[in-house]
């Protein structure tokens, strides 16, 4: 039997007892489930301390110590986004494991990866084992809601207990077939998120004669329109382009890279252009408060995401192609993306251990349209190395996405083993 057979097992009962703690945020309410987690580590050898901004919302904090080298983490967080248990087959909190697969929220977000990340630096603890560093399991509050209380925190208030140097979090892992090829994404960088008003205005009048105003919510549609259909140009960044030419492709025709891969793996293409552009949704709308009155204003509100590393001007220069030069837009939020370097250390010993695992496959730098904790590891630690990354052999990632935030959250439990047996090795890889 090898160690992810050996480790499944105990991954998912430990991931079953974690899901069986309802940490819907908001309220939270992680304590107990952080303390339950807090035992099973300081039963296996690890220091334990948790801390956090409110007692009820605490983040943990578990150290193996090794030698005098570099510190690696394992990042997860444990609130989840809700669920309505009349959409599920399964007890949203029940931990159910049916037809090969666990199911329950947070089985996917994320749950699983700190079921796996714990075992595996219990087993390390538990096995006396030696590298030339340290192993840190970091396991979070509050980052379904943004952070404050989690990440934010904790890298804010106690540095001491969570600087790392390399860190690994959610984000990529889940394999991507690719023609007769298997690819492992390990995500390098998170878009920005640069959300934007757009207004229009007219004259009211009495909705009984429309011919006597100037209705505002008509002038907005075509704007609408626009942002849900517009294309603007690409903004390759290092990932992206080094992306790009994993997949065969040529950075510098990123439009007929994209139609080359949707070719290819129609279920890919999606994911990839709105990683290669800045992205709008139009999410809200809102106009007249009375339904006889022919509204004077209307304004939608927009989501949009910008490739790491590159900020406002961007965003109001690719707003400004979609949508014409003369329409204004008035910026609501501005968090800039946020990246790490794509050749390290980390990524070579990530490689290295999924060519043994998986033979032939490969892994590749991704971009997440998102944003996760990692931003606040980045920021607080700039020389820290941080990656999205949870490897999955069996359930892809055209699989995975969909169930995220979604109804029957599921994983496949033999990804469970795979993943604890990948936590485990890695340090003695990269500790070095």
């Amino acid at each position: 039997m090898g160690l992810a057979e050996e480790l499944q097992d105990e991954t998912a009962e430990v991931l079953a007892r974690l899901i069986r703690f309802d940490t819907v945020n908001p309220p939270g309410a992680e304590r107990a489930c952080l303390e339950w987690l807090a035992g099973y580590l300081d039963d296996a050898g690890l220091e334990v301390t948790l801390a956090g901004a409110e007692p009820e919302r605490p983040n943990l904090i578990a150290r193996y110590r090794g030698g005098d080298g570099p510190v690696l983490g394992y990042l997860s967080h444990v609130d989840t986004v809700l669920a309505d248990p009349e959409d599920w087959t399964a007890d949203p909190w029940g931990g159910e494991r049916r037809d090969g697969h666990l199911y329950g929220r947070g089985a996917i977000d994320m749950k699983s990866q700190t079921a796996a990340e714990a075992v595996a630096a219990a087993r390390l603890a538990r096995e006396h084992a030696t590298f030339a560093g340290e192993l840190k399991v970091l396991a979070v509050a509050d980052e379904e809601t943004g952070g404050a209380l989690g990440a934010q925190w904790l890298t804010e208030n106690r540095p001491d207990l969570c600087r790392v140097d390399y860190l690994l979090n959610e984000g990529a892992g889940a394999v991507m077939p690719y023609g007769d090829r298997r690819l492992y994404g390990v995500c390098v960088a998170e878009k920005g998120t640069f959300r934007f008003t757009v207004d229009t205005t007219g004259t009211a009048a009495h909705a009984s004669v429309p011919g006597l105003a100037d209705n505002a919510l008509l002038k907005l549609a075509p704007l609408i329109s626009r942002l849900g259909d517009g294309r603007p140009g690409y903004d390759l960044t290092e990932a992206t382009r080094a992306l790009l030419e994993a997949l065969g492709e040529d950075p510098e025709d990123p439009a007929g890279a994209v139609e080359a891969i949707r070719r290819t793996e129609p279920r890919l293409a999606p994911l990839l252009d709105a990683a290669l552009r800045v992205t709008f949704a139009p999410t809200l709308v809102s106009a007249g408060e009375k339904i006889n009155v022919i509204p004077a204003r209307a304004q939608v509100r927009v989501d949009c995401r910008v490739p790491p590393g590159l900020g406002e001007d961007t965003a109001r220069e690719r707003a400004r192609e979609v949508l014409g030069g003369d329409v204004s837009v008035t910026f609501t939020e501005a968090v800039k993306g946020n990246r790490s370097p794509v050749r390290t250390p980390l990524m070579d010993a990530i490689g290295g251990w999924i060519a043994d695992h998986d033979p032939g496959a490969e892994t590749v730098p991704t971009v997440l349209p998102a944003f996760t904790d990692c931003r606040w590891f980045r920021a607080a630690f700039p020389d820290c190395v941080a990656y999205g990354f949870f490897p999955q052999r069996h359930q892809p990632v055209y699989e995975t996405w969909p169930l995220m935030h979604a109804a029957d959250e599921r994983i496949d439990v033999r990804d469970l083993g795979f993943a604890a047996a990948f936590f485990h090795d890695l340090p003695r890889r990269l500790l070095t």
